[in-house]
């Protein structure tokens, strides 16, 4: 990824349903560079994110699981299956994995650590619940940086 292709995000990121005429005008690039800089990227790699909240999940918890030993594929395939799983990440350190769920509340949060708690592999599990959000999810820092609006 090079400048222009972050510029090119950021102007997505502003303004999603944007034509590639429009970003072409506001980047000072070609139309053609546009549509082949967006067939060269990988946009479905980019994701929506949506506020579980507005799914009528408003609990966000981590777990953090200590595994068995060579379980851990077995593990992540049962992970995927739970559909209150948003995120896992494989991590260093005395615990393996870190876990990001959604819940509806407390009850339901019980019943999710609950399940993952079950998932054969699974040792221990400790959940800690995300009490605020005090830097969302970003990337248009990143972003900027490569697109040299920013020094670095």
């Amino acid at each position: 990824m090079d400048a222009t292709d972050a510029r090119l995000l950021l102007a997505l990121a502003q303004d999603p349903r944007a034509s590639a005429l429009a970003l072409a005008e506001r980047l000072g690039i070609s139309r053609n560079t546009v549509q082949a800089r967006l067939a060269r990227l990988d946009l479905s790699a980019v994701q929506l994110r949506l506020d579980p909240a507005e799914l009528g999940y408003p609990i966000t918890a981590y777990v953090t699981m200590v595994l068995r030993q060579r379980r851990l594929d077995d593990v992540a395939a049962e992970l995927a299956e739970v559909p209150e799983v948003i995120e896992v990440l494989g991590i260093s350190g005395e615990t393996d994995l870190l876990v990001q769920v959604a819940a509806r509340d407390g009850d339901d949060l019980y019943r999710v650590a609950g399940r993952l708690l079950a998932i054969d592999g699974v040792q221990r599990t400790t959940t800690s619940l995300v009490m605020r959000t005090l830097v969302p999810h970003r990337l248009t820092p990143l972003l900027e940086r490569v697109a040299g609006r920013q020094p670095g």
